[in-house]
């Protein structure tokens, strides 16, 4: 074998590696792809950028048009279609105020690489509500067609300018956070792709109550910025170059669906690690305190989700804590990139850093590699990760403790995510699956957020932990960088739950969901009244001639007893029923649930001293968990533990007037 032989083998199967290792890095379709390179001026809060899409079209359609979200349009005029939904205090402010607040994105040129100039073919739409004032969403009509397969690449020359930070995006004095700030492809749905009928793109205009829908890619992304600022931004830092006064970063993040950045002189930067994962904490130097904190929480989540749903795919996580005068940025989710929130002094029984850490980490599951339409399903992407928060929250820092734990007062991340829901006056108003724009206010947040959290964790614990873990996992992994919809999600489910429970609630679970998503009515049962009837001897003739003989049987006493249960909710579910007797027994039995009323009878010879709806805690859909017991036997010790707790509080606020008199 001659030595150009060796060569060529040896670069044939560097070449093959890799081939096989790039094979293996793509984890999504990769058919969005963005090339940028931006430019901030901080003087006049403008962001100049020019990209390359690179779209593949990975439909079996023929495609003559493009639809891109010019989201940042949603800030440039009082009359957006977010800013009519928006309340309306901060409508009126934003009124009132110079143009230099608004912030919008212009497109400048627009062109099909080597081919068409489409920049004056570009057309504003409003496919939700034919508002003519919004210009969120565009199309852009081709000359030639988008055949199935083919690769189209775009060159867009555009101007983003930055609104004083309201939601999501913009900036405050030297902070800044730039998020939905380029022009972005919609996604094309061909026909049986969700629940397109036909192919169509799916390009909603920017509401108040949603946040985004977009297919995977990879960004390469060039930031030129003063160079004294501080940036945090999605994916990895490959470059940086200092010249004169400015300095220029280069990122790159694979399988991703968005790309978003940060940028403040008065940052401070703390680095960790988790296994795979570098964590960069963006922190505000009179937090820096906090710090741990919110490294804490973070180790946390991507522990929990590392073994309940899966491994966290990136190399990378930034954490954001905005300054106080940015915290409308608080609480943000992007792709390896979220904004957390805190102030300083913050008790370490108030735990706020961590609930809103580990809740935006969750979205990087959720939103980021679930690519769910959080349009048009919601709670997808905020209950289901609001459920994976109670359960991290409450495992990390106690189910009594989780969400505050401030003088002897507790309560759990769980209990306020039910409590949310069950105690809101308007639990009824409509179903948890609808669009998100069709809440109105008061709405969205208790049955995106909280419901969907409730009813999920009565599903885990009627199923049980090793059920629940099985089906979520099989979601994750048969779903991870697509667009599942929430019936795949239950498919799963009812694929699940009958192989590993049998018949226990019947074929399948779709009567479950089809109540607390599709359905807007209450769960509520309650036990009206516990009855004990001394049974009587017999007496009288019985054969004609005597008496019944009285024998030893006679002299013991015995009850018929019975607990009267009530549906007082639309919801029908199975419950279970502990009874206690007052020689100590103890009974559970079942009811389906389905009548209004319903009668457990026993004949014995103790009598029943209370009984107890779904003594397991299953059922935290059920909106009044007070009337779930009946007791003959009254207990003083909850009433007096309440009372004191209240007495101690209203010591210290009687303490705290004196002293500021």
């Amino acid at each position: 074998m001659t030595n150009m032989t060796k060569y060529l083998i040896i670069f044939l199967f560097l070449f093959s590696s890799v081939n096989i290792l790039a094979q293996k890095k793509a984890l999504s379709p990769r058919n969005a792809n963005y090339d940028m390179e931006v430019r901030l001026n901080t003087e006049t809060k403008v962001v100049d950028g020019k990209m390359k899409l690179n779209w593949i079209n990975i439909s079996p359609d023929t495609l003559n048009e493009l639809q891109f979200h010019m989201y940042l349009n949603a800030f440039k005029n009082s009359e957006t279609t977010f800013m009519k939904e928006s309340a309306s205090v901060r409508f009126k402010e934003r009124k009132a105020e110079n143009d230099a607040k608004w912030g919008w994105v212009d497109i400048k040129s627009m062109k099909i690489e080597g081919g068409e100039n489409l920049t004056r073919k570009i057309e504003f739409i409003q496919p939700d509500d034919n508002n003519k004032n919004d210009q969120t969403v565009i199309r852009v009509p081709l000359k030639s067609s988008i055949l199935p397969g083919d690769t189209i690449n775009v060159l867009i020359n555009f101007e983003s300018k930055l609104p004083e930070i309201y939601a999501r995006t913009g900036y405050m004095d030297d902070y800044y956070l730039i998020g939905q700030w380029f022009p972005k492809i919609g996604v094309y749905e061909p026909a049986g792709m969700r629940f397109a009928k036909k192919g169509a793109w799916n390009c909603h205009q920017f509401h108040r109550n949603s946040e985004f829908y977009a297919d995977f890619g990879v960004y390469n992304v060039s930031i030129t910025l003063p160079k004294n600022y501080v940036v945090g931004a999605t994916g990895v830092l490959v470059d940086e170059k200092i010249s004169g006064e400015t300095k220029t970063l280069k990122y790159k993040a694979e399988d991703v669906i968005d790309f978003v950045w940060t940028a403040s002189p008065q940052f401070i930067e703390v680095k960790d690690e988790w296994k795979h994962v570098k964590i960069k904490l963006l922190i505000q130097p009179e937090h820096k305190k906090l710090a741990q904190r919110h490294i804490d929480a973070a180790k946390a989540a991507l522990d929990y989700f590392d073994k309940h749903l899966g491994l966290y795919p990136y190399s990378s996580l930034t954490i954001v804590d905005p300054p106080i005068f940015g915290a409308r940025s608080s609480g943000m989710e992007y792709p390896t990139f979220i904004t957390a929130g805190s102030f300083a002094g913050m008790p370490d029984g108030l735990r706020f850093i961590e609930n809103v850490t580990i809740h935006e980490f969750g979205h990087q599951y959720f939103m980021g590699i679930l690519a769910t339409n959080e349009f048009e399903e919601p709670w997808m992407d905020e209950g289901m990760n609001t459920y994976f928060e109670t359960l991290i929250m409450d495992d990390a820092y106690g189910k009594k403790t989780a969400f505050m734990d401030i003088s002897g007062l507790g309560m759990g991340d769980l209990e306020s995510k039910r409590t949310g829901y069950v105690h809101n006056r308007n639990r009824k108003i409509a179903e948890s699956s609808r669009f998100s724009w069709h809440y109105g206010h008061g709405g969205y947040g208790m049955l995106s957020y909280n419901k969907p959290a409730t009813f999920l964790n009565t599903l885990h614990r009627m199923v049980g932990n090793d059920v629940m873990d099985e089906i979520m996992k099989t979601y994750y992994k048969r779903w991870s960088y697509k667009h599942p919809t929430g019936k795949d999600f239950i498919d799963i489910v009812n694929e699940i739950v009958p192989k590993k429970l049998g018949n226990k609630y019947g074929a399948d679970m779709n009567w479950y969901f089809k109540q607390v998503l599709y359905g807007s009515e209450i769960c509520d049962y309650q036990i009206s009244g516990i009855s004990n009837i001394s049974v009587r001897k017999p007496d009288g003739i019985f054969d004609n001639s005597k008496k019944l003989k009285n024998d030893v049987t006679d002299s013991i006493k015995t009850y018929d007893s019975k607990v009267v249960l009530k549906r007082i909710g639309e919801v029908k579910i199975p419950v279970e029923i502990l009874v206690h007797f007052s020689n100590g027994k103890e009974i559970t039995k079942t009811w389906n649930g389905k009548s209004r009323t319903y009668e457990l009878k026993f004949k014995s010879q103790a009598k029943i001293e209370w009984a107890k709806i779904d003594p397991e805690n299953k059922i935290l859909i059920d909106v009044n968990l007070a009337n779930n017991s009946y007791t003959l036997k009254q207990d003083s010790k909850p009433m007096w533990k309440y009372t004191v707790k209240f007495l101690f509080w209203l010591q210290n606020i009687i303490q705290s007037v004196v002293w500021l008199v």
